[in-house]
Parts: structure tokens; sequence; C-alpha cells
């Protein structure tokens, strides 16, 4: 049964920047697409990145790309999400979730940010940006 516990949520000022983290218990997540997600209150779940089983491809939604970053440590058996230049927009609840092999994103990873694609899920973790 794969675990995975997402930290690194907070408080930050816009313009600042986090580095979530999504540990995992109970598997080895070079094996799994990772996906990162977040939901505000009352909007619908948004997938916001990506990285693929394996080959280590990443995939951003557009409204992150070029501020955000996700990376794997096999080592640590951890995915990060490292986000820069944060915008108020960015406050909800952050998710990690996996699906092993990928097989479930579709051709080329074309449905990465449906979140119906992945099996495990994390509890979330909080991120505001205000002032």
């Amino acid at each position: 049964q794969v675990q995975l516990v997402e930290s690194g949520g907070g408080l930050v000022q816009p313009g600042g920047s986090l580095r979530l983290s999504c540990a995992a218990s109970g598997a080895t997540l070079d094996f799994y697409a990772i996906g990162w997600f977040r939901q505000a209150p009352g909007k619908e779940r948004e997938g916001v990145s990506c990285i693929s089983a394996n080959e280590g491809n990443t995939y951003y939604a557009d409204s992150v790309k070029g501020r955000f970053t996700i990376s794997r440590d096999n080592a640590k058996n951890t995915v990060y999400l490292q986000m820069n230049s944060l915008k108020p927009e960015c406050t909800a609840v952050y998710y990690c979730a996996a699906d092993f092999g990928g097989g479930d994103l579709g051709w080329g990873y074309a449905n990465w940010g449906y979140a119906n694609g992945y099996d495990y899920w994390g509890q979330g973790t909080q991120v505001t940006v205000s002032s």
C-alpha cells in the first residue's frame, strides 16, 4: 500500500517561495508517476505538475510554467514542488498523487492533469499566499 505524506506548506507573501515535499512509504516512487494538484475553496481540484515514472519527464499547467519546478530524489523517495513567485491565486490545499507506471494518464501523459488517473493520494498541505 502506497502512502504519501505532503509537507512544506505555510503562509508566504506574494512573490515568495515555498518547497513542498511528497514523501512515500510502501513503494519506490521512481516506478510511479507523481502529480501535484491543488484545490482552492469552492473550486475544482486542478493539476499543477507531474513527473513521469522512470524517465522523469515533467509537465506543468500553463498557470505555473516558469515559476514551479517538480523534481524527484530517488534516494529519499521524495518528490518536490519548488514554487517561486507565488501569487495570491496560488492559495489552496496542495495534494500529491501517484499512479503506478503512469499507464492511466494517457498516451504521452496527455491526461496527467486529471485527478481520476491517480490511485493514491496524500492528505494535503495548505499553502496561503497573502500579505
